[in-house]
């Protein structure tokens, strides 16, 4: 399955990568497996890697993922998000994501490596 998550628990994050070709569907199914996984906490910032991800989704299929994520922000309450992209079509695609959700996270940024995510993550009130 093209959309992998784990849970860390020590950092209180969802982990979330998307690889090679990845439908909507297959996103939609991401937030409802979360949403009864017995391990996802309350509330936890979120590291979403698309940097592997070869599909360019269009907005109707971006709005329909932000909307499924605003729903499973009910559930679990997002903190902060890191997108980390590979290139620009996807950093755009990203871009427009950060739009739609951002009353569903507390801050959001779009980074090109992993490790500026994360390091962005680490730091709490950033922008």
């Amino acid at each position: 399955m093209p959309v992998v998550y784990r849970i860390d628990p020590e950092r209180n994050r969802i982990v979330t990568e998307c690889v090679g070709e990845t439908t909507l569907r297959e996103i939609l199914s991401h937030f409802d497996e979360l949403e009864v996984d017995p391990s996802c906490p309350e509330g936890a910032d979120v590291l979403l890697d698309l940097s592997s991800m070869t599909t360019l989704p269009n907005v109707g299929q971006i709005r329909s993922a932000a909307d499924r994520a605003s729903q499973a922000s009910r559930k679990v309450r997002f903190g902060a998000i890191a997108i980390v992209v590979g290139n620009e079509a996807i950093f755009g695609m990203a871009r427009v994501f950060e739009t739609f959700t951002e009353r569903h996270f507390a801050r959001s940024g779009v980074f090109r490596s992993r490790d500026a995510a994360e390091e962005w993550l680490e730091k709490p009130g950033t922008h």
